[in-house]
């Protein structure tokens, strides 16, 4: 298990330099825009352009804060907030974002199609939850402030910080009330049977 920290994410240009991003993981480490295997990360979007084209790629996008974003994905428009789903949609599509009521964040995976899969779901902690993890790759990101509870002692996390478990077959007790979001990667079934 990896505690990833808000406060140590760098502030990077968006590939077409329309936003800001911050990377919270990637596969291999280190690795280019062009050379990722998996990679997560937080977007700011402040104001209406194009997002980048990444030809291989398949995404997962969930609104984390703010309240309206249109999105006009190869002529199909959506309209998206922090309660909207997580939207899966190709890294070739021509997307358009359009802000309606200010700026907004979101989270944003990012998967080589056919070598891996990618999905994202929304989770509120009432007191106590537990996130079980069998996928290749786990993040849960805070949300809110929560508080992992484990045999070595708490952790506790800040909204935007987040935990990495690799390798599946282990499982996080959350504890505290607030919302958070559970990505995870897997390997792409048709990649598993060769």
């Amino acid at each position: 298990m990896r505690v990833l920290r808000a406060a140590d994410r760098v502030a990077a240009s968006w590939k077409n330099g329309g936003g800001v991003t911050r990377e919270v993981a990637a596969w291999p480490p280190g690795a280019s825009l062009d050379a990722f295997d998996w990679r997560i990360s937080l977007a700011e979007i402040a104001a209406d352009g194009p997002f980048s084209t990444f030809s291989g790629v398949d995404r997962v996008l969930t609104v984390i804060q703010g309240e309206g974003l249109l999105l006009t994905i190869d002529d199909r428009m959506l309209a998206l907030d922090a309660a909207s789903p997580p939207l899966d949609f190709s890294g070739e599509a021509a997307v358009f974002a359009r802000l309606t009521h200010g700026p907004i964040s979101d989270l944003n995976i990012m998967v080589r199609r056919g070598k891996l899969r990618a999905r994202t779901r929304r989770m509120t902690v009432t007191g106590a939850g537990e996130v079980t993890a069998r996928a290749r790759v786990t993040l849960v990101l805070a949300l809110d402030p929560l508080r992992i509870l484990r045999p070595g002692g708490a952790i506790d996390l800040t909204p935007l910080d987040a935990v990495l478990l690799e390798h599946g077959h282990s499982s996080l007790i959350l504890e505290g009330r607030g919302r958070t979001l559970v990505a995870e990667i897997t390997v792409d079934p048709e990649q598993a049977s060769q």
